[in-house]
């Protein structure tokens, strides 16, 4: 939905990508960048952190065919503008005093509420389907009745529930549920339109909608990359130096056997075709990833079979060539 600092933030460039950018190709920037600046792959970074938050939002609003629109008209008026309510008050403290308790809580979910304030007021006509348009805001338009206002929304799942979808309740103070189905594969920050279940119109118009935002809660194990599953894999140094068969968890808890080749390096990928996420759109793979394990404790045997087995090894550095590369 519309907000008042789309007039000063460039989504496009924030992405780094042209006003013309394909949805596909969109897709495929966010998903390079969000890696980059993922605070999972960036701890302690609070740059990366404020950067990934940045990026996220730009693509919320790029990806989505109506906000897109509705964007690049805006930004087409001109940046740096600044406006009040009519009246010259700034319009929003009333609506939360009203509609600020409309929804409660549903089951075991969370939910925040908010509406959009000033920028609604005077704009809301703008992007409807009256002469100037249903509004999503107070703004009378003049070929028609108003347009009732949006209403955000916010819920937390868990994430094996966002793996496989569910239908949860938004519970209206009035006591009236809203039945919402999160779809298969939803990811954590996706946006949810539920049409014509936001504020009713003053004068007969048509509703206003919720937008459901989902946050997803991490799994202790499996990390999300896109429709892939990612999952670290620890394996004893014995097995990645002679190989061995070895057993991998999926979300779906039946596990799966992989071989691991000998002389396996820490970090290797291991891939199991269909055991990702699956959606109405495809699905991804578990990624294994193998993660050798060095004993913290050795006995006095162990130690000396060690130490022999270092002795019978080619005497070769195998930091040699990084060292080389350094003096270069």
């Amino acid at each position: 939905m519309a907000s008042q600092d789309w007039f000063d933030k460039d989504f496009y460039k924030v992405l780094g990508v042209s006003k013309d950018v394909s949805e596909a190709d969109l897709k495929k920037t966010y998903r390079k960048l969000a890696r980059k600046y993922h605070p999972d792959s960036n701890p302690g970074d609070a740059a990366a952190e404020s950067k990934f938050k940045e990026i996220s939002e730009a693509y919320s609003v790029l990806s989505d065919p109506e906000e897109r629109k509705e964007y690049d008209q805006i930004r087409a008026m001109g940046s740096g503008a600044r406006f009040t309510a009519p009246g010259g008050g700034a319009g929003a403290g009333g609506f939360d005093d009203v509609f600020g308790g409309m929804f409660g809580q549903g089951g075991n979910q969370r939910y925040t509420f908010q509406q959009g304030g000033e920028f609604d007021d005077v704009f809301g006509g703008l992007f409807g389907n009256g002469r100037f348009g249903s509004s999503s805001g107070g703004f009378r338009g003049y070929g028609g009745p108003t347009r009732g206002r949006d209403v955000t929304a916010h819920t937390t799942i868990d994430f094996v529930t966002a793996t496989k979808g569910e239908t949860i309740t938004l519970q209206a103070a009035d006591g009236k549920p809203i039945k919402v189905k999160i779809p298969a594969g939803v990811a954590d920050g996706q946006k949810i339109k539920l049409r014509g279940k936001g504020q009713p119109s003053p004068d007969g118009g048509e509703a206003g909608d919720i937008v459901l935002t989902v946050t997803v809660r991490k799994h202790p194990v499996f990390e999300r990359e896109g429709l892939n599953l990612r999952v670290n894999v620890p394996v004893t140094f014995a097995e990645a130096a002679l190989g061995a068969t070895i057993e991998v968890p999926t979300l779906r808890g039946d596990p799966v056997k992989l071989r691991v080749a000998p002389g396996t390096p820490s970090g290797r990928v291991l891939r199991v075709k269909g055991r990702g996420v699956e959606t109405s759109k495809g699905t991804g793979d578990l990624l294994a990833v193998v993660q050798v394990a060095v004993p913290s404790h050795l006995s006095a045997e162990a130690k000396e079979k060690l130490e022999e087995f270092a002795a019978a090894l080619p005497a070769e550095n195998p930091r040699d060539d990084l060292l080389a590369k350094a003096r270069s």
